[in-house]
């Protein structure tokens, strides 16, 4: 039992308590900073939450089905509910929709799990290393404001219009969500909580696994949402201009015949598909919270 700074700490992964031996979640390095009070009220059992959340898609969907129906917006410019699932029907019989998701979530799992991995080495290294600030960050805030489109070019002509050029891209709209929530979370982590970890004989990348990252979890994992989100955008914006495959082949090439209905089959299984990767990320968190809080 060490003290620090007029704390107990009784262990890296013990919470830190004050001389009357209360808990102090801001000087625990794996604590939410939340008091630990018990979530009561209806919305905190998961069924009901979840019907709470399908209300606004239902609405939406009968607010769409109403107007189609009532002739306010034509079919070759908005087409009705059902018309969009028998473009899903047509599409899984013709054995095209399976490969067309199939290939989309590789792509984006793949380019998302590169740029994340190196957003959160970078970062790490800028958000600890003043040195490291000063080199690299003018050149990465520079390098974040270029849009994904102007990429595709440059990365078909390096790599072919292939994999790599894909997974590439979309790499490198993850890297930057990642990159700069994390920079911001190791520069704010409470200077007690590195004392704490020193003092238990922590340096580098043990005192980073152990101590800063626990400690900047939930904006750790609010940079992974949006790289999430990112990748589906640019996989967008390179299956919509090289590559046969995808669902962002299913929208241009849509697009050019004038199939609307598809178009907005593509853009609801993205919204799907966007939606489920960020919710199992969700799941990560809680699972981390409940090891380190």
């Amino acid at each position: 039992m060490t003290q620090v700074l007029g704390a107990t700490v009784t262990g890296s992964a013990a919470p830190v308590t004050d001389a009357r031996g209360r808990l102090r979640p801001g000087l625990n390095p794996f604590s939410t900073g939340l008091p630990g009070r018990a979530h009561r009220g209806p919305l905190a059992r998961r069924p009901v939450r979840v019907a709470v959340g399908l209300v606004v898609p239902v609405i939406l969907v009968a607010v769409w089905q109403w107007v189609t129906t009532t002739g306010l917006a034509a079919p070759y410019q908005l087409p009705s509910p059902a018309s969009v699932w028998t473009a899903a029907v047509d599409l899984a019989e013709r054995g095209l929709l399976g490969p067309y998701v199939a290939i989309s979530t590789q792509r984006v799992l793949l380019g998302f799990l590169v740029g994340a991995a190196l957003g959160l080495a970078v970062g790490s290294l800028v958000g600890l290393s003043r040195v490291a600030g000063a080199l690299l960050e003018p050149v990465l805030g520079a390098v974040r404001a270029v849009p994904s489109l102007a990429w595709v070019p440059l990365l078909i002509l390096w790599m072919k219009i292939g994999e790599d050029s894909k997974i590439t891209l979309i790499a490198i709209g993850a890297f930057f969500p990642v990159y700069t929530t994390v920079v911001a979370a190791l520069r704010h982590v409470d200077a007690h909580l590195v004392e704490a970890g020193r003092a238990y004989g922590l340096r580098g990348p043990r005192l980073l696994a152990g101590v800063q990252l626990p400690a900047a979890l939930p904006s750790v994992v609010a940079g992974l949402r949006l790289a999430m989100a990112q990748s589906w955008l640019f996989l967008v914006a390179a299956e919509l201009i090289a590559s046969s495959m995808g669902l962002g082949f299913l929208l241009m090439d849509s697009g050019n015949n004038g199939r609307v209905d598809r178009m907005i089959l593509a853009i609801v299984l993205l919204a799907l598909l966007g939606k489920s990767t960020d919710a199992l990320i969700g799941l990560a968190e809680k699972s981390l919270l409940r090891r380190w809080a």
